[in-house]
């Protein structure tokens, strides 16, 4: 955990605490990191995955397409104690790729005359107007999956995969929490999704926790 320190940017993998590392997020809370600025798909559950974090009030700013499911991040919110930047899923996805393969940002028409346009630069390209969105990286990014070989390559488990493999491109520092570790050449090379180089340190996983969400 010495990679990820208070006042640091975490990007996470998941969708409604699927796919979100639960033994990092763990060791995080036992470490007792703080001031967090967090940047995934949602908010989680208040005790599932990611939501564990915030609902302790240990992150100060996250940016996500939604908090819905965590009425707990939803009243930080609103007495000022959590500060929330709401992008649309597709543009957040796509700010996350943008930060991960070098882009200076996209452009897109979505939000624009509304709300999500206030304080953007927009560009015209071809006499039509879009919002220019800025890529998003981070300090550490932390994913899970399926499997992993000793190089980094990793597989991940049908709807799990969601944002993990954007997710592993844009951090300086990339953890992987994975189920499965096998020695290099057990993998089948045409399953492999995220590539090692993307990968700098694999950690085995306790369990997964994700799955009581949806009892």
């Amino acid at each position: 955990m010495e990679c990820i320190h208070d006042g640091c940017t975490l990007m996470f993998g998941g969708f409604g605490g699927v796919g979100n590392p639960p033994t990092l997020i763990n060791g995080l809370i036992d470490h007792n990191r703080k001031d967090l600025i967090l940047i995934g798909n949602d908010a989680g559950f208040p005790t599932i995955g990611i939501g564990k974090l915030i609902s302790e009030g240990r992150a100060k700013k996250l940016i996500a397409s939604h908090i819905g499911s965590n009425p707990v991040a939803g009243q930080l919110m609103v007495d000022g104690k959590l500060e929330v930047e709401f992008s649309p899923q597709g543009t957040l996805a796509e700010r996350i790729r943008a930060g991960g393969v070098g882009l200076g940002g996209i452009l897109t028409d979505i939000g624009l005359d509304s709300i999500i346009e206030e304080g953007k630069q927009k560009v015209e390209v071809d006499g039509k107007t879009y919002l220019l969105e800025t890529p998003l990286t981070a300090d550490v990014s932390i994913i899970h999956a399926k499997k992993a070989d000793e190089f980094g390559n990793l597989i991940y488990e049908t709807s799990a995969r969601n944002t993990n493999p954007l997710v592993a491109m844009a951090g300086k520092t990339t953890i992987a929490e994975v189920e499965e570790i096998v020695p290099v050449g057990e993998l089948d090379p045409h399953e492999i999704i995220t590539p090692g180089i993307f990968v700098d340190f694999v950690i085995q996983s306790k369990g997964v926790d994700w799955k009581w969400a949806w009892e």
